[in-house]
């Protein structure tokens, strides 16, 4: 339980800081998100440190409980997906994010808020 929650309060803020950040400063985000896309480097860069990070938290943490833990378990296994995604398939990641860019506005506020949600949850379970 100490490593869910430890993780619980380093994932949290970040969420919380991030999706604060994808809601006040979307433009911004859109001129990263064309700039990673039209990178090979930095998209295989992100690609490694989001398998990494994934990684870091499965070996750590791999628990499949019907309880809120399993969200970080979840977390990790999507940044693995997530990184790679990045580093075998660069093209359809990029074609992926294009379309996305294309609905920028809807993108921006669901995942916005769903990261903010899920980063508050986390924190109240961490610190609380």
């Amino acid at each position: 339980m100490y490593t869910s929650l430890f993780l619980a309060k380093l994932i949290g803020p970040i969420f919380v800081i991030v999706g604060t950040g994808l809601l006040l400063n979307g433009d911004r985000y859109r001129a990263v998100v064309d700039e990673v896309m039209s990178s090979h480097t930095l998209l295989y860069i992100f690609g490694a440190i989001a398998l990494t990070g994934g990684l870091a938290i499965v070996l750590t943490h791999n628990i499949w409980v019907w309880d809120w833990p399993v969200i970080i378990t979840i977390v990790g296994w999507l940044m693995i997906v997530r990184g790679s995604f990045r580093i075998v398939f660069p093209q359809q990641v990029e074609d992926l994010a294009r379309r996305m860019v294309a609905r920028w506005s809807e993108f921006l506020l669901i995942s916005g808020l769903l990261v903010i949600a899920l980063g508050a949850f986390l924190c109240w379970k961490g610190f609380a």
